[in-house]
């Protein structure tokens, strides 16, 4: 297996285990579409929320 971007292979568990999840956090969570959030990747979604006012839960306090 080599890493990402380079020709050097991983050479031990630990690089293995950081390379895969680097992977699966940098794809998966940022760049894949979900249709529970209106077909936008997660990153997408997260900055149009921040971009809204936030709702008035109550009145009360």
């Amino acid at each position: 297996m080599a890493r990402q971007g380079e020709d050097l292979p991983v050479t031990n568990h630990a690089e293995a285990k950081a390379d895969i999840t680097d992977d699966i956090v940098g794809f998966y969570n940022c760049k894949r579409i979900n249709s529970a959030l209106g077909n936008l990747p997660p990153t997408v979604y997260e900055q149009k929320m921040a971009a809204r006012a936030p709702i008035v839960v109550s009145e009360i306090t």
